[in-house]
């Protein structure tokens, strides 16, 4: 092992991970003759085909060899957008793409494949991640990774495994793994503002993409490809976008909330092509010791823009947002280091891990943490209820369809508080 910096002793910390690797997780390649990465991607689009872009990036030895998504439309356009830059590094042959419900299934089934890629809509994760851990494979997978409390208790099982494996595990909430972040945080943990007594976080903004639905689509395929707006696909945008506000969050507090009352709507947001999803939240959430931090978050077109956390210490206070922190208070500071793409670094990161060259890295636990955060924040303001945490937990809430298959799919109404049960 090579001889750590502070910087990567700081990171072990902040990840919540051990600072000793032990000679089982080093290295637990698919071949025995080179020092190549291979990846499997499951769910090429956008964001799976820029993982895949950033795990290329992140290390010269990862090689792209197999692809799985549901619509074969999108697998092809993600090989050709990574096949034209990256050339041989990105080597999928007929045999290797796979499409269909199914296609994680056939993917995983391949032997020379190291770390598989899981960014599929997020309903999707806790089924690949378990199947990804059971077939023995590393894992790179995007937030959130649950959208309901069944999937939430899976990927906590599944990231158990794992360890017992000795897997690595990375998730995308990539300010874990942000260098402007890890020294904040590492300053907060210090004392550098006092003692932390509440937060507010908030990821405001316009309107995102929309997939109009075209004549010849079925209702699951139509949804599939609209994900955004149906929480049964993406959680509702409190949890597939504001957990990276969340999550910084948790880190500063020091674990998860103990509650959450909060409100929510559809205000601007209605055409049916929007789903079923709110356009805005707004929810206190309770910690331990009675701090409180106030969360909001909109996707509304003409209104302020604000993507944030804000710490308040008994001697200071902290503002981030991506590559920028500073603390204002009796020690003030301002980050001014370098600052590496985060989503480039996570990448590398998981890969020493994989190597056994840093901390053995598994994120399961935290990322499921953190999406249960959102999770409970979206139950209180659909029902207008007070939501502790182990009521989320515990919560047999199950947003599953009856089953995989194109055809008729009928979705929940738009929830309204105060009406819309709590279960």
């Amino acid at each position: 092992m090579s001889e750590w910096s502070r910087r990567d002793m700081m990171k072990a910390s902040a990840l919540g991970v051990g600072a000793v690797v032990a000679p089982s997780f080093a290295a637990r390649l698919s071949t025995g003759g080179d020092d190549l990465i291979r990846v499997g991607v499951i769910g090429c689009g956008g964001r799976g085909t820029g993982a895949a872009w950033n795990a290329l990036e992140a290390d010269p030895s990862v090689r792209v060899v197999a692809l799985a998504d549901l619509f074969i439309d999108r697998l092809e356009s993600s090989f050709s957008n990574l096949h034209n830059e990256w050339g041989d590094r990105v080597s999928v042959p007929p045999t290797h793409r796979f499409s269909g419900f199914n296609a994680y299934e056939k993917l995983l089934e391949l032997k020379n494949i190291d770390y598989v890629v899981l960014a599929t809509p997020p309903h999707f994760r806790p089924i690949h991640f378990d199947a990804a851990v059971n077939a023995g494979k590393h894992v790179f997978m995007e937030k959130p990774v649950a959208v309901d409390p069944t999937g939430i208790r899976r990927v906590i099982k599944a990231g158990r495994a794992a360890s017992e494996q000795g897997l690595s595990v990375v998730a995308g909430t990539q300010r874990r793994h942000e260098s402007s972040y890890l020294e904040l945080m590492d300053r907060i943990a210090s004392g550098e503002i006092g003692e932390v007594v509440s937060a507010s976080c908030a990821w405001n903004q316009g309107g995102l993409w929309v997939h109009d639905r075209e004549p010849h689509e079925s209702d699951m395929e139509w949804q599939c490809r609209n994900w955004l707006y149906f929480c049964w696909l993406s959680g509702d945008h409190i949890c597939e976008q504001h957990i990276h506000n969340l999550d910084v969050v948790n880190w500063a507090m020091g674990g998860h909330p103990l509650k959450a009352v909060g409100m929510g709507g559809r205000q601007v947001r209605t055409d049916a092509k929007y789903g079923n999803i709110f356009d805005h939240f707004a929810i206190e959430y309770e910690y331990a010791g009675g701090r409180r931090a106030t969360s909001m978050c909109r996707q509304i077109d003409g209104c302020q823009t604000r993507v944030d956390e804000r710490i308040t210490g008994t001697r200071g206070q902290s503002v981030s947002w991506p590559a920028f922190a500073q603390i204002t208070g009796d020690k003030p500071w301002k980050f001014r280091d370098d600052h590496p793409n985060p989503y480039i670094v996570e990448h590398a990161d998981l890969i020493a891990s994989i190597r056994g060259d840093g901390p053995h890295l598994n994120e399961a636990q935290r990322v499921a943490e953190s999406t249960l955060t959102a999770i409970m924040g979206r139950m209180s303001a659909y029902t207008g209820k007070e939501v502790t945490w182990d009521m989320a937990l515990a919560s047999g809430l199950d947003l599953s369809p009856d089953s995989y298959a194109f055809g008729s799919l009928k979705t929940d109404p738009v929830p309204t508080p105060g009406r819309t049960p709590l279960t």
